[in-house]
């Protein structure tokens, strides 16, 4: 009886992990580029049980056996394993802004914070004081020769995350251009390509808040994708949560009503305890 209540409370533990993990789902279905998270548990190693009136061993030509056979399996509990973070693509929604830039494809953007380069699928972006592309929080967005400066109304962005500045700025700041490159938008010129990189194993990514991801010894190190491999930018969109409510509140209910659950298991165990010791020892 006492290795029930543990075992219930184990369960009762692991769902209270899986109500935190939907909680938080919930809480950003409408946050941009949110993936949403899921508990993922694993049992304790569970114990045979054996007959054991028939206890000792037995021999044949081939070697011994047991004369006390296994009846079944004891399960000791459960425990959380891993928040697992599904990276399924969200849908895309439209916002005619030109700072907004959405991927459509694995991968992820990249942003300069004080801890050290983070990543991201937030492309909701800003223009800061400085000129610069930067996310809500004031962190500039990366390219591949550093932070992206630029001007309202003055820029693209190509399917392949290549910038595209017009003649008039180019002109007056040459320096900042990687080469009179010249696309198909009339008196355009490239200035820079966005930062896309992506991860051997990007599951394991360590969440930083804020859309925020970090890179970790399991998920490998930033890789830049090539020409032409990376996810496809999209300007004038986000990428929506890909979090599901109607699922959710279904899996939240789920949760509930096995968290109750595990919860008689331990009141019927602490009653059966409560009878053995105030009836049964007392007679």
């Amino acid at each position: 009886m006492i290795r029930g209540w543990y075992t219930g409370a184990s369960g009762m533990a692991a769902q209270q992990v899986r109500l935190d993990a939907i909680s938080n789902n919930l809480a950003n279905v409408d946050t941009d580029g949110y993936k949403r998270e899921t508990a993922v548990h694993k049992a304790f190693a569970q114990l045979l049980l054996r007959r054991i009136n028939d206890d000792g061993q037995y021999l044949h030509p081939l070697g011994s056996g047991d004369m006390a056979p296994v009846i079944g399996k004891l399960g000791t509990g459960v425990e959380t394993n891993e928040l697992f973070v599904e990276f399924q693509q969200g849908a895309l929604k439209q916002t005619e802004n030109d700072f907004d830039l959405a991927l459509d494809g694995r991968g992820f953007l990249c942003v300069r914070t004080p801890d050290g380069e983070r990543y991201t699928r937030n492309g909701g972006f800003i223009l800061g004081k400085e000129g610069y592309l930067e996310t809500k929080d004031g962190y500039p967005v990366l390219g591949e020769n550093g932070p992206i400066r630029i001007k309202a109304n003055n820029f693209q962005v190509d399917a392949q995350g290549k910038i595209w500045v017009n003649r008039s700025w180019a002109d007056d700041d040459p320096t900042r251009l990687v080469g009179r490159e010249q696309n198909e938008w009339e008196d355009t010129f490239h200035m820079d390509t966005l930062k896309l990189v992506d991860f051997k194993r990007d599951r394991y990514l360590a969440k930083q808040g804020s859309s925020l991801y970090a890179s970790t010894e399991e998920s490998g190190e930033a890789r830049v994708a090539s020409a032409g491999q990376g996810p496809k930018v999209i300007q004038g969109f986000v990428e929506a949560s890909n979090v599901n409510p109607v699922t959710e509140m279904v899996r939240m209910i789920e949760v509930n009503r096995a968290y109750e659950a595990n919860q008689k298991t331990i009141q019927s165990h602490d009653g059966m305890l409560g009878k053995l010791i105030n009836e049964v020892v007392r007679v």
